[in-house]
This record gives C-alpha cells, sequence and structure tokens, in this order.
C-alpha cells in the first residue's frame, strides 16, 4: 500500500522530540525528484497545494543510486527519523531499498509540475516557537527566494550563503550596520535569517556583505547543522558589494597608550606533517605560504598604525597542530614580529606564559594561548609582572588562561595593567530548533563564572590604583551575563560609547555581534579612553571550495588610553 508523504512527513510529540509515525516502518511512496545531492534526493508530491499543515516532501537516503532531478519515482524503503547527535532535531527520510521510475506525464499528458513556495516576511513569523513549526512543515520542500534580497554573511568555503528578506519591500525590523549588515537583536539574538548551500561549488561566487541577489532561488528546504537551509545547485546572479578595509584614526602619542586586539585564528608558523596531526583534513595549513602573517602584518601597521601593545589570542605553539610535546611558540612570535619589522621597521618584543600541554582547550596539539606584543621604543614590561590568572580556578578548567601584565609608558612614567582573554567558547549553544533546551548556552554559566574571577582582579588593581584594560574575545555580547559580571559598577565598557550601528566585529550566520570588548575604569572611560573597531574580515566572503586566507574571523579593535 502507497503512503503519502504527507502523512510520513508529520510529526507527532514523543517526549520533547517530534518523531513521524511511521518512523522504523517500510513505506512505498511516489513523488517527483527535486534536488539530487552526493548521498541521496528530495523527493515531493506534485499537484498538491500546501496545507501550512505539514510537508508533502522528504530527503531519499541513497548513497549507492544516483537518481535525475524531475524524474517521477516510486520508492520504496524504511522511515528513520535521523539525529545527527544527542539533541539534534529529528529528521524524518527515508532509507531507500528500492526504486521503481514511472512515467513523467500524468492520464491526460501533462507533466507533473511543483510550485515553490515562496519565502517572504509575511509567510516566515519572528517568534522562534511559530518559526519552528512553519519551517518544519516545510521540511525539504520545493522554496524559493525572489531577486533584490541582500547578503548578510560574507560566503564561506562551504558554500553558506545568508540573506536578509528585503525584496520590493526593506525588512526595517533589525538595525543595520552601514555595509547593511543585521546588528544582532538583544530580544532575539537567534534570530533566523534564509540561507542556502549550493552543492556545486562552479556556481558558487564569493560574497560580501551588502551584496544584493539578482535571480529567484529555487531548491528544497533542508534541516543541517543546527538550522535550515535551502539547497540550491544552479548558478545565480548577485550585484556585488565591495567592502574598504578601514585605518584606525588612533596613533601612538607620548602620555597614552594604544593597544590592538588580534583573534590570530589559530596562527602558527609550521606547514603540519600528515603523520604528526589529529585529522590530515583540518589540521594541516600553511599560515605563511597562505600570506597570513603578512596580512596580520599589514593590519598592525597600516590599519591600526603600530600601536604600542598588540594583545593576540589563538597563537599557536612553534609545531602547529602536530601533537607533540612542544608547548613553547616562538617560532610563532618571531615570524610575525619579523614580518611586521620588515613592513614598519618597528621591532616588537613578546611575552606569553607557555599553557601546559594539551590543557586550554582549541584544535589538538596547537596549545593555544593569548599572547602580548609591546613596541620597547615606547613602553616596557614591568619586571615580574606578567602571569597567567585562575589557573586553579575549576572556571578555568580546559578553558584559555587570561594573561595580565603590567606596561610602563616612557613619557608619563605611568603603568597600566593589561587583562588578555579568551572566555569559554559558545561552539556547544543548542539551536534553537532543537527539540530540548533551544538556544541554551551551555557554557554561559562558565563565562559568568570566569568573568566573577576576572571582575576579583579588577577590584584588586583598582584598590592598588593602577589603571587596567580588559580586552581579548570574551566568546559574549555587550548586554550578555558575562560583560554585566565584568564590568560590575566599577567599570565600564568602551563598546557601548560606539554608536549602535558599529557595535561588532564578528558575524555569525548572518548576525553582526561584538565578542571582542575592552573594560576600562568609569573614571577613564569618561575622558580618558578612546576606541575604534576597525571592520573588514567580518564582512569579506572567501571563493567556497577554496582554503580562506583570511587573517582572523574577528575584526580588530583598537584602544587609545591616556595615562596622564
Amino acid at each position: 500500500m502507497e503512503t503519502s508523504l504527507q502523512l510520513i512527513a508529520i510529526k507527532h510529540i514523543q517526549g520533547a522530540e517530534l518523531i513521524s509515525p511511521f518512523a522504523e516502518q517500510v513505506v512505498r511512496t511516489t513523488g517527483v525528484v527535486t534536488h539530487v545531492v552526493r548521498r541521496g534526493f528530495f523527493l515531493q508530491t506534485p499537484n498538491v497545494k500546501w496545507d501550512a499543515e505539514a510537508s508533502d516532501a522528504i530527503f531519499v537516503y541513497s548513497p549507492d543510486w544516483q537518481a535525475t532531478q524531475g524524474a517521477v519515482l516510486e520508492v520504496c524503503g524504511q522511515v528513520l527519523d535521523y539525529l545527527a547527535h544527542d539533541n539534534a532535531k529529528p529528521v524524518t527520510q527515508i532509507v531507500q531499498d528500492e526504486v521503481r521510475s514511472l512515467k513523467s506525464r500524468d492520464d491526460e499528458g501533462r507533466r507533473y509540475e511543483i510550485e515553490p513556495i515562496e519565502l517572504t516576511q509575511e509567510l516566515l513569523p519572528q517568534s522562534a516557537q511559530a518559526l519552528a513549526t512553519r519551517l518544519n512543515s516545510l521540511t525539504a520542500m520545493l522554496v524559493s527566494i525572489a531577486p533584490g534580497q541582500t547578503f548578510i554573511a560574507p560566503s564561506n568555503p562551504f558554500g553558506d550563503y545568508v540573506l536578509a528578506l528585503d525584496g520590493a519591500e526593506r525588512d526595517t525590523s533589525s538595525l543595520r550596520s552601514e555595509q547593511e549588515g543585521v546588528l544582532i537583536d538583544a530580544a532575539n539574538p537567534l534570530r533566523w535569517f534564509p540561507g542556502f548551500r549550493i552543492t556545486n561549488y562552479n556556481h558558487a561566487p564569493k560574497i560580501n556583505v551588502g551584496a544584493k541577489l539578482l535571480s529567484t532561488l529555487v531548491g528544497p528546504l533542508s534541516y543541517r547543522v543546527g538550522a535550515y537551509q535551502i539547497a540550491i545547485s544552479d548558478p545565480f546572479k548577485v550585484e556585488p558589494s565591495y567592502i574598504r578595509l578601514k585605518k584606525s584614526a588612533l596613533t601612538p602619542e607620548p602620555g597614552s597608550v594604544t593597544v590592538m586586539t588580534l583573534n590570530c585564528f589559530n596562527l602558527d608558523a609550521q606547514i603540519e606533517s600528515a603523520a604528526r596531526v589529529k585529522n590530515p583534513r583540518r589540521d594541516i595549513d600553511d599560515d605563511w605560504g597562505e600570506g597570513r602573517f603578512h596580512t596580520l602584518a599589514q593590519a598592525v601597521v597600516l590599519q591600526a598604525n603600530t600601536p604600542d601593545i598588540v594583545a593576540l589570542q589563538e597563537i599557536q605553539d612553534s609545531d602547529g597542530a602536530e601533537i607533540s610535546e612542544v608547548v613553547e611558540a616562538s617560532k610563532t612570535y618571531e615570524l610575525l614580529i619579523a614580518t611586521i619589522e620588515e613592513l614598519s621597521g618597528v621591532r616588537y618584543e613578546w611575552i606569553d606564559i607557555d599553557p601546559e600541554l594539551d590543557a586550554d582547550g582549541g584544535q589538538p596539539g596547537g596549545n593555544i594561548r593569548n599572547g602580548f606584543l609591546f613596541n620597547p621604543a615606547r613602553i616596557s614590561l614591568v619586571d615580574g609582572s606578567a602571569m597567567v590568572f585562575g589557573a586553579d580556578e575549576s572556571a578555568f578548567e580546559n578553558s584559555r588562561k587570561p594573561l595580565v601584565a603590567r606596561f610602563r609608558e616612557q613619557k608619563s612614567q605611568k603603568e597600566i595593567a593589561c587583562i588578555n582573554l579568551h572566555l569559554a567558547s559558545k561552539r556547544h549553544q543548542n539551536s534553537i530548533f532543537a527539540p530540548v533546551d533551544p538556544g541554551v548556552d551551555a557554557k554561559l554559566a562558565v563565562r559568568v563564572q570566569q568573568a566573577s574571577v576576572v571582575a576579583a582582579l579588577i577590584e584588586t588593581l583598582a584598590a592598588s590604583g593602577i589603571d587596567y584594560y580588559v580586552t581579548g574575545d570574551f566568546n559574549d555580547t555587550e548586554f550578555s551575563d558575562t560583560l554585566s559580571v565584568l564590568k560590575g559598577v566599577h567599570s565600564a565598557n568602551l563598546v557601548e560609547h560606539l554608536p549602535p550601528t558599529d557595535r561588532f566585529d564578528y558575524n555569525h550566520r548572518g548576525m553582526l555581534q561584538v565578542l571582542m570588548h575592552g573594560i576600562v575604569s568609569l573614571g577613564m572611560a569618561k575622558d580618558r579612553a578612546e576606541y575604534e573597531i576597525i571592520h573588514g574580515n567580518e564582512l569579506i566572503g572567501v571563493k567556497p571550495s577554496e582554503e580562506s586566507d583570511k587573517p582572523s574571523d574577528h575584526a580588530y579593535v583598537i584602544a587609545k588610553l591616556s595615562l596622564e
């Protein structure tokens, strides 16, 4: 007996999960192939009007049999509610057992037609629960996006794109940056925007934030990596956007210090050996040959005006991701310093404290750490002041430890303590579509604990009359509990002194947000501090299928702090 695709796709509640009533049963069903991917194809019932309650389509897992797009097939197989991981949303699919081709026209000679459902602002509610229900009812169905939409995320090596539904009427529900990117909303920080993945990389252009879609996109709506994406195979046209890298207006001068913050994205000087890494496909890179050292040096010199101090995150050890006993990072620092010197004539010095072997997370074998470069012609490191803070605190177990150092400015002979952070990652945050605890960030409590430890250090410095500047990768936004705890009642976040449309240094699936911050005393924030975000990296795309040459996935930030 043949079972309709809509019946198979209808989900029922079991515990906290939505599952198909046909799960683990063998079914026979018929439909038109709307899209073919490497491990299967999408099948949809033709000539049926969508009722907004359940999908009339399904994904058929068929890695050993290649379908043809447009074919009419009768498929027999077991229904499976596939789970990518323990807290993933179940995705109903058929594991193909047998396939029979049917005629491509009905008894009256008409071709079987499938009219795509256009994704519009009106169709997609902003409420997370209502949105999840609506998208679930569209899963695997042929949908379309009309021309005129704005790309709000840069292209990546995997062929992923994200759009704001502007079209004929601009989406005014979100704050936009100067470059047309969407700023994160504190009331709806995990808002979903339509995205697509193009399966043929030959048709996948490099795109910057602000580009405009000029073609109609058509493909099935697929659920993968915690979100919904449209699967696209056909080429599409865009009106490109050109992003100019910013240059800071802040320059070093006597009586003040300039501090640049730079997430170096697992920087190392080694071309790893395949036999010495955990995952040869992901863990081998050539940061020198790809130009990342040069691009970082240009950022320091040409964009940040050769600042007095550079606070670095994600510096790897001297043999990169190779699994070894090496933890020191002298080769990485020296190559970066030499590249900066060649460009500027300034010879920086560096300071860090080696982490314990494989104790701080990050890429296996990389032993990432925080570090400082400083210009000895302008400032000096206070002897004995550099230390790793919080190493004995449970909040920093298996996490990067803060690096603290005091620097003395030559003219004023005043000191400032710089605290360089890289707090616990947001990578483990649940999708808003997760069946259990949607949107919950499992590491938020850890970051709040880490912030409490750092806040205690700030109190000690303030009580001693020492100016302080807390910077780095906080992995949290300005409106988070983490930043609230860090600021306490005695400190200010310089990010909040910027115009709202400029408060971003990171782009996550089209959501511009601040993950780097600058924490100073209220007194310094009042009239002794200036702050800038040097945009570029988070707005510029890379060519899909090619290795990224972006030196960082963050923008750069810089502060100018008067000590007089």
